[in-house]
């Protein structure tokens, strides 16, 4: 059974791995070696410590038994955007292979959803990487999230949450 719990600053460790891992996972061969380990750095136990201890963060994870198999972090808006009301962003969903197709993404973005609308935003931003095609079909089927243009690599797609 998979269940779902907030991330508190004891979850770190295992979200830097996961999140270093999952990444990996989907996006590696993509990547020269050098950069991806650029990337990676944004996946430390350090950086997680930091978000998991700012109020403007909050992460939910999915665990089946004692294993984290995804997560979601919404968080303040940071992309190249302006907002024109009061906005979140979610800034990671991950979800292990093995559980894909199980409704764990469904769940998370339920959570992002309904915790943006607790922490008072009316639009919910995200940026989806052009080559993640699976990220890509899941925005394009989920009702509750409508897509802009994409220039380049990414762009924000903002959704009405109010």
């Amino acid at each position: 059974m998979i269940a779902y719990r907030d991330a508190t600053l004891a979850d770190a460790a295992a979200l830097a791995t996961l999140g270093a891992d999952s990444f990996t996972q989907t996006f590696g061969h993509l990547y020269a070696p050098a950069d991806l380990a650029l990337f990676l750095d944004n996946h430390t136990v350090a950086a997680w410590s930091a978000e998991l201890g700012d109020p403007d963060f909050a992460v939910r994870i999915a665990e089946q038994g004692d294993a984290m198999i995804g997560y979601a972090k919404l968080g303040p808006p940071h992309l190249p955007f302006t907002p024109t009301s009061a906005a979140a962003e979610l800034r990671q969903l991950y979800v292990l292979a093995p559980w894909h197709g199980a409704g764990v993404a469904a769940a998370l973005i339920e959570w992002v959803i309904a915790a943006a609308r607790a922490r008072g935003a009316d639009e919910l931003f995200l940026s989806v990487f052009t080559d993640n095609h699976r990220a890509r079909r899941f925005t394009s089927v989920t009702d509750s999230i409508r897509s802009g243009p994409v220039p380049s690599w990414s762009a924000p797609m903002p959704t009405r949450i109010s």
